[in-house]
């Protein structure tokens, strides 16, 4: 059966993508087609921010995207060699807070020490970080996207925990979106499921795979993500089949594998 998943792909240069991975291992399909597109912005007054990390408590990562911010800024000579020589390790004595692997494998490549990964989403991060910071402390910095919720913001400001948002990527739709769509469909037909990483993916794709789906598309098992991915296809209109209980490649590929189970059709 195949699956079609709405992500962009893993670095080539760190082996296949695990989704693509994990699902082969329950006998699933899966390609590939990236959604999203990225511009960064603000660029110098991140790293302002990240030489004087005596004026805050801590950081705050949500987003992969952020961290690829934060390593363009390091390409410079002069950047990198002030983060390696003392930025780092003052960094190092407040928390990083996080959600997920992938953003606490990319806060590790930039020498930091991760917390909360295991939150999930940015709710459960708000909880966390709300249960280890006093009120009216320093801020946290937060590098974020142009279309950042507000439950983190808005948690932590109920709480008094102070945090300092800072937009550092915008996104927009991946140029060849359509194509890649359409090319799918007519080349591979109907996918058994599709699974969606992002409530803007939900918006920049869902329109073009209802047209393509046609009369067909109640054929289809849409997954998510996790819980915000699938409330925007619930707002929607689509019935959600599968939200994974965490965002990792075992959790999506499980309960991919048991919405696609003949009892569950």
């Amino acid at each position: 059966m195949k699956v079609l998943l709405l992500k962009d792909p893993k670095d080539k240069e760190l082996g296949p993508d695990p989704y693509i991975k994990e699902l082969g291992s329950y006998s699933l399909e899966a390609t590939l087609i990236p959604v999203l597109s990225f511009e960064f912005v603000s660029l110098e007054s991140l790293f302002e921010k990240l030489s004087h990390p005596e004026c805050y408590g801590g950081l705050v990562f949500t987003s992969p995207r952020a961290l690829e911010a934060i390593k363009i800024c390091l390409k410079e000579k002069s950047k990198k060699e002030a983060w390696s020589k003392s930025l780092k390790e003052m960094w190092n004595i407040k928390p990083t807070y996080v959600v997920g692997k992938a953003t606490a494998s990319l806060v590790e490549e930039i020498g930091l020490i991760p917390q909360g990964e295991k939150s999930g989403n940015a709710e459960k991060l708000a909880e966390y970080i709300c249960s280890r910071e006093k009120p009216n402390s320093s801020a946290l910095l937060f590098p974020c996207g142009a279309l950042k919720r507000e439950v983190l913001p808005t948690v932590l400001r109920e709480k008094g925990v102070p945090l300092e948002s800072l937009t550092v990527y915008q996104t927009t739709q991946h140029p060849d979106l359509q194509e890649s769509l359409s090319s799918y469909f007519s080349q591979q037909g109907i996918p058994a499921s599709v699974v969606f990483f992002s409530p803007s993916g939900v918006r920049f794709c869902l329109q073009h795979i209802q047209k393509l789906s046609g009369d067909l598309i109640n054929q289809i098992k849409f997954a998510a993500i996790g819980p915000t991915t699938a409330q925007a296809l619930e707002g929607a209109g689509i019935p959600v089949s599968c939200t994974a209980g965490s965002p990792t490649p075992q959790d999506l590929a499980a309960g991919i594998h048991r919405a696609l189970q003949p009892q569950n059709c």
